[in-house]
């Protein structure tokens, strides 16, 4: 895919520093885009500086909060493309703290697009969601047109965002483009508990000599997607004109249960172990159960289909972390 449209331009990503924020800073810096970051930095999310290590001294890096309607207002003005990352992605979390998910995944959202339309009205938004809105899922794979039915607050948040990114699209003319995510992974993810995702304690585990933890009994189907290919679909929505107000699912065509993702870690780091344990409450209560997401329409609409072998963006992840432990433990 050509991205050379993005040389010169503005670029503004809220969670610029964590996981997928910081890979797609890196990307389009290379691509010569002004970028501009803006992150919390709150300890329990995923904002780290050594994300963007490789850029350092690159890209313009404002420390604040998307809940604060003043600095959106002014980290706005002027932006070509927003990529709106920022979020709470515990869903154990949204569920002990509704609060905090509401004012960060609904109200701020709010608030970024109030900005947008009294103040850049004619940038181009990418919002990511998650797959969570689905719920449980009625068949497999998971397509656009399924009922959208969330078991967490979190799905239930991140849907009221979409909501929110559909309506200014349509209403105010605000371009904007919604995309679902399922379980990316890669270097610069959260590894120190599982908030982000359970691949990241599993990679602290195993890296630590202790067992992979499988929750059941690890017949639960996922798919996951690279990093780079993440980005890759972040920019290609960015710089369609044929996707707005859409949200479009992200996916794999590789489908693998709980004990074979565990399986493919033991085969890149032989030393490491598996055990299974009961569901914790909390999470079983929560649990959506088999996914896979169907990617027909994203590939369709923008040519983009997940390129990254499972085993050999894992392989690049470890070999990450065994680097870099340090900065992520």
């Amino acid at each position: 895919m050509d991205y050379s449209s993005f040389e010169g331009k503005k670029v503004l990503i809220t969670g610029g520093l964590g996981f997928i924020g910081s890979n797609l800073a890196i990307r389009l810096v290379e691509l010569g885009a002004d970028v501009t970051l803006v992150d919390s930095l709150i300890p329990t999310y995923g904002g780290n500086l050594w994300n963007v290590e490789p850029i350092e001294g690159k890209v313009r890096i404002n420390i604040s909060d998307v809940r604060d309607p003043f600095s959106m207002k002014y980290l706005v003005a002027g932006q070509d493309y927003l990529f709106n990352l920022a979020g709470q992605t515990s869903h154990v979390d949204s569920m002990e703290d509704p609060a905090t998910d509401l004012a960060i995944n609904v109200q701020a959202q709010l608030q970024i697009l109030e900005a947008c339309h009294h103040y850049n009205p004619i940038v181009k938004i990418v919002f990511a969601s998650t797959r969570q809105v689905y719920g449980r899922p009625r068949q497999i794979p998971v397509n656009e047109d399924h009922p959208l039915s969330p078991v967490d607050l979190n799905g239930v948040h991140k849907l009221a965002a979409e909501q929110y990114h559909r309506l200014f699209n349509n209403i105010y003319g605000i371009q904007a483009v919604i995309l679902r995510l399922t379980n990316t992974y890669g270097p610069r993810m959260r590894v120190k508990d599982a908030r982000q995702t359970f691949l990241g304690i599993w990679i602290r585990r195993l890296l630590e000599g202790e067992p992979i933890l499988i929750y059941g009994d690890g017949t639960q189907l996922r798919d996951y997607n690279y990093v780079d290919d993440v980005v890759d679909a972040l920019l290609s929505a960015a710089q369609s004109r044929d996707c707005c107000g859409e949200a479009l699912n992200l996916g794999s065509e590789e489908v693998f249960s709980l004990t074979e993702t565990a399986k493919v870690f033991l085969k890149l780091h032989p030393e490491g172990q598996i055990k299974y344990v009961p569901f914790p409450k909390d999470r079983l209560a929560i649990d959506i159960g088999d996914y896979q997401g169907d990617c027909s329409r994203i590939q369709k609409v923008l040519g983009w289909s997940a390129k990254t072998k499972f085993e050999d963006g894992m392989r690049k992840t470890l070999a990450y972390y065994e680097q870099n432990r340090e900065k992520y433990w």
